[in-house]
């Protein structure tokens, strides 16, 4: 097994030409200029393509990762799939739907959903992380504008003719996120952005209200902060389990499991305005600020101190990964 780090294999493949590069949990996939793909990393995480070798040597745009396995997209609007078979490596249930006009890919934990020009949506992989959207498939057969997917489940925006009309159609494990219906008359319209944390979504409507549903555990609820997120929210991003939201005025508003993120009060003061970008890892957050500080919180061992640089990060920031 060739651990993710190690590209030795490939190394002369790599030498030139990439433009793209994607992860799964422990393999890599390299798309380069002749539109070809190169992978490497643990086997069972998506790192060997062999088996679909013919597909990957030219005509790829864009690849897309999830915990164990590999999605691409071709210029002829087809998808090629590799890695674990029961996490959505195998496509061949839906294969007759992947040969064309396939415009985006989403991953969940162990899942794919495609979206088609037509609008439609095709989804595979493992049942438990939401490869299986028959519960709303009539829901599902146009007019969708964008998908999103946690770890379980996935949440898609529907319009009829303007994204100002979206609404939301969730399927997958339904304690995670795959079932909606408790805020049902609420995301119903007006939706414009959805995140993902593991086990629940944020929907920002056209308003910039905020909805929330899913596990409490991982951000579902944010009825702590519910009066700040009424109006002027621009923009929401998503940790394991919590939620952080960028409001108009450059100020910041959290919610979830507080040792992970949820609870931003340690930093609260640096947050009240200026913040134009926030990053987060599995268990952390930080944000950008106009004047390019950084300002982090969240665990600690998960990049939430950032005092043992601080003095670097109190100025020119223009991007954080």
């Amino acid at each position: 097994m060739l651990a993710q780090g190690n590209s030795s294999a490939v190394a002369p493949l790599l030498t030139e030409g990439v433009v793209q590069v994607c992860g799964s949990r422990g393999a890599f996939a390299a798309i380069k200029a002749n539109g070809s793909v190169v992978t490497w990393g643990s086997i069972d995480h998506g790192g060997n393509s062999s088996a679909v070798a013919p597909l990957l040597t030219e005509g790829v745009i864009k690849v897309y990762g999830n915990d164990r396995a590999f999605a691409a997209i071709k210029a002829n609007g087809s998808v090629v799939t590799w890695g674990s078979a029961a996490f959505g490596g195998n496509s061949s249930a839906v294969a007759p739907l992947l040969t064309e006009g396939v415009v985006q890919v989403c991953g969940s934990r162990g899942a794919f959903a495609a979206i088609k020009a037509n609008g439609s949506v095709v989804t595979w992989g493992s049942i438990d992380y939401g490869g299986d959207s028959s519960a709303v498939a009539p829901l599902l057969t146009e007019g969708v504008i964008q998908v999103s997917g946690n770890h379980f489940a996935f949440a898609a925006i529907t319009a009829n003719g303007s994204v100002a009309n979206g609404s939301v159609v969730t399927w997958g494990n339904v304690g995670y996120g795959g079932d909606s219906s408790a805020v049902a008359p609420l995301p119903t319209e007006g939706v414009v952005q959805v995140c993902g944390t593991r086990g629940a979504f944020s929907a920002i409507k056209a308003n910039g209200s905020v909805v929330t549903w899913g596990s409490t555990d991982y951000g579902g609820n944010s009825s702590a902060v519910g009066p700040l997120l009424t109006e002027g929210v621009i923009k929401v991003y998503g940790t394991n389990g919590d939620f952080a939201a960028i409001k108009a005025n450059g100020s910041v508003v959290t919610w979830g499991s507080a040792a992970f993120g949820g609870n931003s009060s340690a930093v609260a003061p640096l947050l009240t305005d200026g913040v134009f970008k926030v990053c987060g890892t599995n268990s952390a957050f930080a944000a950008i600020k106009a004047n390019g500080s950084v300002v982090t919180w969240g665990l600690a061992r998960r990049c939430g101190d950032s005092s043992a640089v601080a003095q670097l990060l109190t100025e020119g920031v223009v991007q954080i990964f």
